[in-house]
C-alpha cells in the first residue's frame, strides 16, 4: 500500500478522534455560546459561504451577539456587537492577548518577529514600544513627512503616465512580492482548520510564500545594508543623521541586556520593514479605494469633500499634512468608510491563553477571537448603519480607539501603528487633491 495513502487514512483516524475528544471536552466543560450546528469532521466551514464576514453577520438575528463555531477543529469565538467588544476588551483583554498563528504567517518564522504576530512577551513588548514610543510619535512623523510628501508625488506622477509604462527594476519586484504576500494571506488555507495536512501543503500556499517572502526579505536586506553604509558615511564625515527615520530607530536599538535582546537582529529589521509596509501599505490603499467608491456613489458627499478642499487649500497648491485637522469633514469620509469597510474584516485573530468565562459562557483554552466588520455595522450603535453618511461624524467623539468602531482593534494588541494609520486620511487628502 502506498504510504502517501497510509499517511492520509491515519490522518484522517486521528482527525475523527480528536473532533470527537475536543466536542466532548468542550460541551462537558461549560455553556459554549450559541451557534449553527455545524457537521462532524469539518464543523462550520460550509456555513460561512464565500463572503463570511457577511455570513456571519446576519447569524446575528438567529443566535445574538456572541456567536460559536468550529472551523475543522478550531474553536472559533465571534463577537458581533460593540457592546460585546467593550465587555470583551475591557475585562478579557489579557485572556485573549496571544495570536492565532496561519500557517503561511510561519514560513520564515515570520510570526515571531512580526508586532502583530509575536507571542505576547518580553520581546513583543519591545518591539511594541519601538513602534508607539520611538518612532509613530509625533515629533518622528513631522520629521518624516517629506518623506510620505515624495511618495505620494511619485504615485501621483505614476498614474498620470500609466504605471505600466514604468514597470521595471527592483522597486516593481519588491512591490509584485508584496502583494503576491498578502494574496497567499487571503486564501483560506486547509492546513489551518487541519493541523496534520499541513505537510501536503495541498493549496501550494506555503511554497509559494515561502518564495515570495524569501525574495521580499532579499530586497529589504539590501535596504539595510544601504542604510549602513550611509550612517557609516555620514559617521565618518563626522555629521550626525539630523532626521532618524524608522529603519535608523531599529539599527540603532540598544537593549537593557536583562528580558530585552542586546539589539534587532538583521533578520528580524528585515520581516520588521515589510511589516511596515504590509499594514502601512494595505491600510492606505484600501481606505483609499473604498472611499473614493463610496464618494463616487454619493455625490453630495463627494462635493462637500472637494468644497471643503478647495476652500482651504484652493487650487494651486497640494494638500499637506498640517492642513489635515482643518478638514473635518475628509476626516470623517475616512472614519465612516473604516466603519463600513475595515481594513482586515476580521481583524488579526486573538487567541485565549487560558479558559476563560465570558459573558456567562465558557471559552475553551486556544479559542481564537474574529471580527471588527459586524461591529461596524451594529444597528444598536449607528443610524442607518449601513448607508454611508460622513456626518454622524462631525461632532462625534468616538474615535478609533472606542468600541463603536475598532478597524484597527483594541487593548494591548490593538494595532502599534494606529497614530500612524489615521494618515491615512492626509494620504487619502494628497491623492485625491487634482480630481
Amino acid at each position: 500500500m502506498d504510504w502517501c495513502l497510509v499517511h492520509f487514512l491515519l490522518s484522517f483516524l486521528i482527525l475523527v478522534v480528536a473532533w470527537f475528544v475536543l466536542h466532548h471536552r468542550s460541551s462537558s466543560q461549560g455553556r459554549l455560546p450559541p451557534g449553527p450546528r455545524g457537521w462532524p469532521i469539518l464543523g462550520n466551514l460550509l456555513d460561512l459561504e464565500e463572503m463570511p464576514h457577511k455570513t456571519l453577520c446576519e447569524m446575528r438575528d438567529k443566535y445574538g451577539e456572541v456567536i460559536w463555531l468550529r472551523l475543522g477543529v478550531k474553536n472559533t469565538m465571534v463577537i458581533l456587537s460593540s457592546k460585546a467588544a467593550s465587555e470583551f476588551f475591557k475585562n478579557h483583554d489579557l485572556s485573549f492577548a496571544d495570536r492565532s498563528i496561519t500557517e503561511v504567517s510561519r514560513v520564515h518564522d515570520f510570526d515571531k518577529s512580526s508586532v502583530a504576530l509575536a507571542p505576547y512577551g518580553s520581546y513583543w513588548r519591545v518591539l511594541k514600544r519601538l513602534v508607539t514610543v520611538d518612532m509613530l510619535v509625533t515629533k518622528r512623523i513631522n520629521d518624516t513627512a517629506f518623506v510620505r510628501r515624495e511618495c505620494v508625488d511619485d504615485m501621483l506622477l505614476c498614474i498620470e503616465e500609466e504605471a505600466s509604462k514604468l514597470g521595471d527594476g527592483q522597486g516593481v519586484e519588491f512591490f509584485t512580492a508584496m502583494m503576491r504576500l498578502m494574496e497567499w494571506n487571503g486564501h483560506a488555507n486547509l492546513g489551518d482548520f487541519f493541523p496534520w495536512l499541513r505537510w501536503l501543503d495541498l493549496q501550494g500556499l506555503r511554497r509559494s510564500m515561502e518564495k515570495d517572502l524569501g525574495q521580499a526579505i532579499d530586497i529589504a536586506s539590501g535596504f539595510v545594508k544601504e542604510k549602513m553604509n550611509n550612517i557609516i558615511q555620514d559617521h565618518n564625515l563626522g555629521s550626525d543623521e539630523k532626521r532618524k527615520d524608522f529603519l535608523s530607530v531599529l539599527l540603532g536599538f540598544q537593549g537593557n541586556g536583562k528580558d530585552e535582546p542586546d539589539k534587532i537582529s538583521d533578520r528580524d529589521i528585515n520581516i520588521f520593514i515589510l511589516e511596515l509596509f504590509l499594514a502601512g501599505g494595505e491600510t492606505t490603499s484600501s481606505t483609499i479605494e473604498w472611499a473614493m467608491t463610496e464618494l463616487l456613489l454619493s455625490p453630495k458627499s463627494m462635493m462637500k469633500a472637494k468644497a471643503e478642499l478647495t476652500q482651504l487649500v484652493g487650487p494651486k497648491r497640494k494638500v499637506e499634512e498640517s492642513d489635515i485637522d482643518n478638514l473635518p469633514y475628509l476626516q470623517a469620509v475616512i472614519k465612516e468608510t473604516m466603519r463600513l469597510h475595515p481594513p482586515i474584516p476580521f481583524l488579526v485573530p486573538r487567541k485565549a491563553t487560558k479558559d476563560t468565562n465570558f459573558m456567562g459562557f465558557f471559552i475553551p483554552k486556544n479559542t481564537q477571537f474574529v471580527n471588527a466588520w459586524a461591529i461596524g455595522r451594529d444597528p444598536d450603535v449607528w443610524d442607518e448603519p449601513l448607508c454611508f453618511k460622513p456626518e454622524r461624524f462631525i461632532d462625534s467623539k468616538i474615535d478609533y480607539k472606542h468600541y463603536e468602531l475598532i478597524p484597527f482593534g483594541a487593548g494591548r494588541r490593538m494595532c502599534a501603528g494606529v497614530t500612524g494609520a489615521s494618515y491615512a486620511s492626509p494620504s487619502f487628502g494628497l491623492a485625491a487633491s487634482p480630481i
